[in-house]
């Protein structure tokens, strides 16, 4: 079992919002992801995919985003990003989703062999350049639900499990400044962060490690519309 990475799809199926607006490497950029999906990825293996997944408002606009991506193989696990505003209510979407390979993640976790990936969306970090004190409520509240997720990881943690765990911003300032989110990972023994949300020419390193953790950018324009290797 292989787990894969990549975020940001941005899909606009009904939402009429192409990406290619922003360069010319967006142009027909799910087929691109497709084409490498399907050379890497078997039944068994798992692609996170770390926010904004589409620009749909509705959760039938979002679904039908998502249905894109049901011929292809593996468990794919998602969380919210901040341009998810389909993602609406978590009994309702999992209820929604295209088959039983699709699992979303919020303020929880799920377990696949000794491999356990939690998530939630997170915020803006003290030390990014685009926190005010305005983030501060949303930031504080973000990692309380870290925290929540945490919970539900001990109560299914095993010796030997490796913790993987998604959140779509950036986890720490522009200078690898801790935050309450690195805290959290390195005093719940996370093994690999999976983010995304940074685009086009901002700056942050792919792959960084930080407390004994390793931080993974997925940003799919970033890393050159090409899933990632996580495990």
């Amino acid at each position: 079992m292989n787990v894969y990475a990549i975020s940001d799809l941005h899909l606009s199926g009904k939402a009429d919002k192409p990406m290619d607006i922003f360069g010319v490497g967006w142009e027909g950029h799910l087929n691109k992801i497709k084409d490498d999906w399907k050379a890497k990825v078997k039944d068994e293996d798992i692609v996170l995919l770390s926010g904004d997944t589409s620009w749909g408002t509705t959760l039938e606009e979002g679904v039908y985003d998502l249905a894109e991506l049901r011929e292809l193989k593996g468990k794919k696990v998602f969380i919210r990003g901040n341009h998810d505003y389909w993602w609406n209510g978590i009994s309702k979407l999992r209820r929604a989703a295209p088959d039983e390979n699709f699992y979303f993640l919020q303020n929880d976790c799920v377990k696949f062999g000794n491999v356990i990936i939690c998530g939630s969306r997170g915020w803006s970090c003290p030390g990014s350049a685009d926190y005010t004190e305005h983030d501060e409520k949303l930031y504080l509240r973000e990692a309380e639900r870290f925290r929540l997720c945490f919970r539900q990881v001990e109560s299914i943690r095993q010796e030997g499990d490796v913790l993987l765990a998604m959140i779509h911003y950036p986890p720490m300032g522009l200078k690898l400044q801790p935050t309450l989110f690195t805290k959290l990972f390195e005093e719940n023994g996370v093994d690999k962060v999976i983010f995304g949300h940074i685009h086009g020419e901002a700056y942050f390193p792919f792959r960084t490690v930080r407390g004994g953790i390793e931080y993974i950018l997925t940003s799919c324009d970033k890393v050159g519309f090409t899933l990632q290797k996580i495990l």
